[in-house]
């Protein structure tokens, strides 16, 4: 590859970094579900404590990954748990716990 191709290359990578970059953060989060199910809550609250925040000397990371947290799949919890109506020291109180199979009640239906 002569140095006019690798130029090209770069440019258009970096115009439609550009271009989309505030519309590709939302691209990146993993879609919600139309409705909130039991299962769902269930694999919320796996996603919440094993992506758990972890302190390292670069900052703090996703426990599993290792990426910047909240990772996606920790965003994606915390969001699903927050529509099944849990506040959010009630997933602090998840992910201190540590347990992935917590079972989170079903919420409160008006009568």
């Amino acid at each position: 590859m002569n140095s006019s191709t690798a130029h090209r290359v770069r440019r258009a990578a970096s115009s439609v970094a550009l271009a989309g970059e505030a519309s590709a953060d939302g691209l990146r989060d993993i879609p919600l579900p139309p409705y909130v199910t039991g299962e769902d809550t269930q694999f919320a609250v796996r996603a919440v404590v094993v992506h758990a925040p972890q302190r390292w000397s670069g900052g703090v990371v996703c426990r599993n990954d290792a990426s910047p947290h909240p990772c996606r799949l920790h965003r994606w919890g915390t969001r699903v748990l927050a529509l099944r109506g849990l506040r959010a020291a009630d997933i602090a109180a998840l992910i201190e716990r540590g347990d992935p199979t917590a079972v989170v009640p079903p919420p409160d239906r008006p009568a």
